[in-house]
C-alpha cells in the first residue's frame, strides 16, 4: 500500500484492466507507461483513473481505458507495425499505440482535437506518431497499406477505403452498427482471398462521420 493517492488510484487503474480480460502484458506495460491523466484536462481531472469514458471538446469523448485496452490487444500489435487509428480524440489511444508498434498515424476530423493531440505528442516525446486533420472515413491513402487500423466511430459496415488500405494478413478493429443501439466489435482480418470477420463484444461509440468538423 502507498501513501500517495495518485499512485494508489494508478495501482487500481490497472486491476481494473486485469479484472475485464486485460491479459497482454505488453499491453498492460503500455497502459502503466501512458498516463492516462495527461490526457484528461479540466473538471474530469479527478477521474482520469476511472475506468469510464470522459467527455472532451468538440462534444466527443475519451474511451472507456478498458475497452482502450481491449481494442489494443485485439491489435495484436507487433513491434514493426504501421497502424491508422481513425478518431484520434484526445489522442489517448494514439499514444498506447505507440508503444507497441514502429509508427501511428491517426486522423481526426476536428482541427482543434488534431492540434492538441500532437502537442500532447511532442511533450511526451512520442516521435512515432502524428495527428493530423482528415476525413477518417477516407483513410490516409498515401501511407497505405498498414499492418493494423483501429476505429474508434461506430460505423454501420466496416468501411470500404479502410479495407482497402490493410495490409494481407492485417487486423482492423472497428465498432460496427447503428449510433442509437448498442454496437458490435468486430475483428477484421484480410487474407489472401477476402476478410474474416470475428465479434468480439458490445461497445457503445460515436458515430464514423465524413468530412471535416467546423472546429
Amino acid at each position: 500500500m502507498t501513501d500517495d493517492p495518485t499512485a494508489e488510484r494508478k495501482m487500481q487503474f490497472l486491476f481494473a484492466l486485469r479484472s475485464r480480460g486485460v491479459t497482454d502484458r505488453r499491453v498492460l506495460t503500455a497502459m502503466e507507461e501512458i498516463d492516462r491523466g495527461q490526457f484528461v484536462t479540466g473538471h474530469f481531472a479527478q477521474h482520469a483513473y476511472d475506468d469510464t469514458p470522459l467527455p472532451i471538446a468538440c462534444g466527443q469523448t475519451i474511451s472507456q481505458p478498458s475497452v482502450v485496452a481491449i481494442m489494443t490487444q485485439a491489435l495484436d500489435l507487433q513491434p514493426r507495425n504501421k497502424v491508422l487509428e481513425i478518431g484520434t480524440g484526445s489522442g489517448y489511444q494514439a499514444a498506447v499505440l505507440s508503444r507497441l508498434s514502429r509508427r501511428v498515424y491517426t486522423l481526426e476530423r476536428h482541427r482543434r482535437l488534431a492540434a492538441a493531440a500532437q502537442k500532447r505528442f511532442e511533450a511526451l516525446g512520442l516521435t512515432n506518431v502524428t495527428a493530423m486533420a482528415a476525413d477518417g472515413s477516407r483513410g490516409l491513402p498515401d501511407q497505405a497499406p498498414f499492418d493494423r487500423i483501429l476505429v474508434t466511430a461506430a460505423a454501420e459496415d466496416p468501411p470500404g477505403p479502410l479495407l482497402a488500405q490493410l495490409r494481407v494478413g492485417g487486423i482492423m478493429i472497428v465498432p460496427v452498427g447503428q449510433s442509437d443501439t448498442v454496437q458490435r466489435l468486430i475483428k477484421v482480418t484480410r487474407g489472401e482471398n477476402g476478410f474474416d470477420y470475428d465479434e468480439l463484444r458490445q461497445v457503445r461509440f460515436v458515430p464514423l462521420l465524413e468530412g471535416l468538423g467546423q472546429d
